[in-house]
């Protein structure tokens, strides 16, 4: 629980940082994922992802809040903010769970939300 605390902490500051880069130093090459309705199978789909995500989902920053861990798989709540284009703000609330390979890189990640208007 200790190493997956610690590895939520690095998560979500990465995603705050809003830079796919520093987002993807913490997933593996062959990363597989499901956010929503998006299936994004590795990196380079996920970068892409990523950049477009951010293009439209303007001042975005998350919290995370780790449920559960167990071999080398960690459950997760998340609270998001972000904006549009037309100043228009939004939140989402889920549920994700991350499976990590041998060297600690994220492999697979699966996420389900709901979006609410502010």
């Amino acid at each position: 629980m200790e190493s997956a605390a610690e590895r939520l902490l690095l998560e979500e500051a990465a995603w705050n940082t809003r830079n796919p880069e520093r987002i993807l130093e913490g997933y593996a090459d062959n990363v597989e994922m499901r956010d929503g309705v998006d299936f994004i199978n590795g990196k380079a789909a996920f970068r892409q992802w990523l950049q477009n995500r951010f293009e439209k989902q303007l001042d975005y920053s998350v919290k995370l809040d780790l449920w559960g861990a167990l071999k080398g798989r960690m459950a997760v709540r998340f609270e998001a903010e972000w904006r549009d284009a037309a100043g228009k703000r939004y939140r989402s609330y889920g549920v994700e769970v991350f499976q990590f390979n041998e060297e600690g890189y994220a492999e697979r990640r699966f996420a389900s939300q709901e979006f609410m208007t502010m």
